[in-house]
C-alpha cells in the first residue's frame, strides 16, 4: 500500500505541473509564436497553427496528469483494481496517442514549410519515438492492471 504522504506529495507535484502547463498555454506559447512570427515574417502564417497545436499538445499532457491524479485517488481508496481504473488508463493512453499524432502533424507541417531545420526535425522525431514508447508502455501497464485485477478477484473468491 502506498503511504498517504506519498500520494499527497505526488498530487501536489501534479497540481504544480498542471498550473505550469496552463501558464504555458496562456502566456508562453502565444508569446513565443508572436515573437517567432516577428523574427521570421515568411513563417508568420504558422503562428496560429503553432499556437493551436501547442495548446492542444499541453492539454493532452494535462489530461494525462489528471488521469494519474484519479489513479492515485483510487490507490488511496484501495480500489485500484476496479473497472474505474481502466477508464483512467485508457484516457491516458488515448491522450498520449493523440499528442503523438500532433507531433507527426507538426513534423509534416514543418517539412512542407521552409521551417524544418535539422534540430526541429530531430526533436519531432524524438517526440514521435517517445510518444510511441509511452503508448506501448501504457498498453503493457493496462495489461498488468487487468491481470492484477483478475488475480485479486480470484483471491477474493477463495477467501
Amino acid at each position: 500500500m502506498m503511504r498517504p504522504t506519498t500520494i499527497v506529495v505526488l498530487k501536489a507535484i501534479i497540481a504544480v505541473l498542471i498550473g505550469l502547463l496552463l501558464l504555458c498555454q496562456v502566456v508562453v506559447l502565444p508569446g513565443m509564436a508572436r515573437s517567432l512570427a516577428g523574427m521570421y515574417p515568411y513563417l508568420a502564417y504558422l503562428e496560429v497553427p503553432g499556437i493551436v497545436i501547442g495548446v492542444i499538445f499541453t492539454l493532452c499532457a494535462q489530461v494525462v496528469l489528471v488521469c494519474v491524479w484519479r489513479l492515485l485517488t483510487l490507490v488511496r481508496a484501495d480500489s485500484i483494481f476496479t473497472p474505474r481504473a481502466f477508464v483512467w488508463v485508457d484516457v491516458s493512453l488515448w491522450a498520449v496517442v493523440f499528442a503523438t499524432v500532433l507531433v507527426v502533424t507538426t513534423l509534416g507541417l514543418l517539412l512542407t514549410a521552409p521551417a524544418g531545420s535539422p534540430s526541429i526535425v530531430l526533436l519531432c522525431l524524438l517526440g514521435i519515438v517517445v510518444g510511441a514508447g509511452l503508448s506501448l508502455l501504457l498498453v503493457v501497464l493496462r495489461g498488468l492492471l487487468r491481470k492484477a485485477s483478475q488475480l485479486e478477484h480470484d483471491l477474493s473468491e477463495v477467501v
